[in-house]
Order: structure tokens, then C-alpha cells, then sequence
């Protein structure tokens, strides 16, 4: 259902170097029924998906690290992130760019994934929406080099489920769809080991 309470009257291009930056103008109907302009800037990359790999058996996941230029500007004394895998949807269906996303940064061939949840992660300036996945890995599962595309230099970790949390605790892991993901995992794991 379409906000009738907003009316665009303006986008303007304001870069499109790395992806694509726009200001928008536009009316807003408050709730006092007064009609005010606004201005606001969305950053729009397309929308991505998300996958932490997990071995039942082992209990162990797999997650990426690798140089993030935004966090390093912000704090983040080397810039290096650990991360679960994710990409950009590049027009294929999100399932699709999930698995081939995996295969390229981990090197993990998956056959099949289990859709966890849709969100924005930053609704107040990036268009950006994530498609959040599960899936299993055993020592068996097939696998390439991984590791990215060049410019990426990923590095795989293996590590304990225990480990990820107690690093997430430690404030070693700071991305949101990795939390949030690690935290789902093990929310399902509780849930199972009371049943």
C-alpha cells in the first residue's frame, strides 16, 4: 500500500562513482495534517544477501575477514571485519546470488539454503535490503579455493559456534548481519535443546 501521505517532488543525481547517490525532496503530511518539505539523501547499492555456514556436527561456522575502508575511517584500527559471507543480489534471485556468493568468498559449494528473514540495515540512508540465509557445511562438503575476487583478499575462519559468540561478546565482531545471524543460530539451538 503506497504512502499516500508522501509526494516526491524532486531526485536529483548527486553521484553514481561507486554506486548511486541521490537527494530527494519531498512532501510530508504530518500528523497535525500540515503539509512540510524535506530533504533527504539515499544511497542505493541494490539489495544484498547474507549466509553463515554452520557444520551441526562439529558446531563450528565459517565466517570471512577482510578490509573495510568505512570502519577504518570510524575507529576500527586496522579496518580488517569479520564477517558472514554476503554479496550484492547482481539481478539474480537472492537464493542464487547467495550460493554463488558463498562458493566465491568461501570457496563452499552448497546445494541448498534456508531463508531466514528480510531486513534494511541502515533504513535511514542506504535503499539497501538483506536476504538473511542458513545452511550446513560437514568436512565433506565440496569446495574451491575461495577467498573472494582479487581485490577482495578474503580470509576464511573456521570457528567454534562457543568462540564466534564469545568474540562477538568481546566486541571482535562488530557487523550487524553477523550478530544477527549469530544470534539466530543459536536462539535455534536453544530452542531445539529443550525440545
Amino acid at each position: 500500500m503506497i504512502n499516500e501521505r508522501v509526494q516526491i517532488t524532486e531526485e536529483k543525481l548527486l553521484s553514481d562513482n561507486w554506486y548511486v547517490l541521490k537527494r530527494f525532496t519531498f512532501n510530508y503530511l504530518g500528523k497535525n495534517g500540515q503539509w512540510a518539505t524535506q530533504q533527504r539523501e539515499a544511497y542505493d547499492r541494490g539489495n544484498g544477501a547474507t549466509i553463515l555456514l554452520h557444520n551441526p556436527q562439529a558446531d563450528t561456522v565459517i565466517l570471512t575477514r577482510q578490509f573495510r575502508l568505512p570502519t577504518f575511517v570510524n575507529g576500527n584500527l586496522n579496518g580488517m571485519l569479520i564477517e558472514a559471507c554476503a554479496g550484492l543480489l547482481d539481478n539474480d534471485d537472492p537464493e542464487t546470488a547467495i550460493i554463488r556468493e558463498t562458493e566465491e568468498e568461501t570457496g563452499y559449494r552448497i546445494q541448498s539454503v534456508q531463508k531466514v528473514m528480510e531486513a534494511y540495515m541502515s533504513p535511514g540512508s542506504v535503499t539497501e535490503k538483506l536476504f538473511f540465509y542458513l545452511a550446513e557445511y560437514t568436512a565433506d562438503t565440496e569446495r574451491n579455493a575461495g577467498g573472494g575476487i582479487e581485490e577482495e583478499e578474503i580470509d576464511i575462519l573456521e570457528l567454534p559456534v562457543s568462540e564466534a559468540l564469545a568474540m562477538m561478546e568481546r566486541g571482535e565482531i562488530m557487523d550487524g548481519k553477523t550478530i544477527m545471524l549469530l544470534q539466530h543460530l543459536r536462539l535455534k539451538q536453544l530452542t531445539c535443546s529443550q525440545n
